[in-house]
């Protein structure tokens, strides 16, 4: 592959060395990376309208590059009308170049789309060096033809790293240009 992404050159030249100076990591293996970005959208009206998963996993696969997955429910649970097997979600997993590429789109595109955008929160971290963050909006994504869109629905984005701690974790995000709230280093 002759084509790098940007992201993960910057991360080669600036972003591991910086790490590896702030956390004091004596083997070069020890520097957290970004293992993989999982996305996820829920679909909670599918059970009426079966449509909508299919909608969904259309403009899920555009937004990822990558074609999404439909997810069915585990358990029956009848105050909302669920069924076990029944469809009502869509998720994507990215790893590698495509990973790199959604997270440059996601950074320099479609987060400054938000209205009254000032950041993301920096508390949503599970203790273990992954992060989870909320899309209120998949019309951010400049792919989404907005003609075509027949309900807005979010999306939930995870980003797994190999950090051991939050901070870490924290750092490494930062340095690949995630714009947090409150940044002071």
């Amino acid at each position: 592959m002759s084509h790098q992404p940007r992201l993960h050159t910057k991360y080669h030249k600036d972003v591991a060395p910086a790490l590896q100076e702030q956390f004091q990591y004596s083997s070069p293996m020890q520097i957290p990376r970004l293992l993989k970005i999982c996305l996820n959208q829920g679909v909670g009206k599918a059970t009426q309208d079966k449509k909508l998963t299919n909608n969904a996993q259309e403009e899920m696969s555009i937004i990822a590059g990558q074609k999404a997955v439909k997810v069915k429910a585990k358990k029956s649970v009848s105050n909302f009308k669920l069924r076990e097997e029944m469809e009502i979600g869509v998720r994507v997993t990215l790893r590698r170049q495509q990973m790199y590429e959604f997270l440059d789109r996601l950074t320099a595109v479609a987060l400054p789309r938000v209205r009254d955008f000032r950041g993301i929160n920096d508390k949503s971290f599970d203790g273990r060096g992954n992060y989870t963050m909320g899309v209120k909006e998949q019309i951010i994504f400049p792919e989404i033809n907005l003609d075509k869109v027949s309900n807005i629905t979010g999306m939930d984005i995870t980003f797994v790293t190999s950090a051991k701690t939050d901070a870490e974790a924290l750092a490494l995000l930062k340095g690949l240009g995630l714009p947090f709230k409150n940044q002071n280093n």
